[in-house]
């Protein structure tokens, strides 16, 4: 896979991994901004996708200040989440490493504790979302 991509398996089906996805990151207060099918997309135009939607969510309390010290961050948050269905029919859930956007915008080590948070916060909810419940 692509460096920096995390990507995980789901036991759920594509929406009900994103619904799953979108509940968790309501609940810890983060806001979802937008939900982008892509194959709804495709379809528009008479073209077929496998299901591929994208989720773009974040909080301001954590995403403003990375931004203030590198505003290039304003290129990669608020964050995203992409749920993929494979041509073996395996859905997947991908999101960028927050931890690699440290070395890509050269934020200083202040801002370390935020990324980190975002990181485990990221890979806790994506692992709630993936797992059948």
């Amino acid at each position: 896979m692509t460096a920096g991509l995390m990507t995980i398996r789901s036991s759920n089906g594509p929406e009900e991994t994103m619904n799953r996805f979108e509940a968790e990151v309501k609940k810890r207060g983060m806001t979802v901004f937008a939900r982008i099918d892509h194959a709804a997309g495709a379809a528009t135009v008479g073209m077929s996708l496998r299901p591929t939607e994208l989720m773009i969510f974040g909080n301001a309390r954590v995403g403003t200040p990375l931004m203030q010290a590198a505003q290039t961050m304003g290129i990669d948050l608020p964050l995203k989440v992409l749920v993929w269905k494979d041509e073996a029919g395996v859905i997947w859930l991908s999101y960028t490493d927050p931890a690699c956007l440290v070395e890509r915008h050269g934020l200083d080590s202040e801002s370390a504790p935020a990324v980190r948070q975002m990181t485990v916060a990221l890979a806790d909810i994506a692992q709630k979302a993936a797992v059948a419940g």
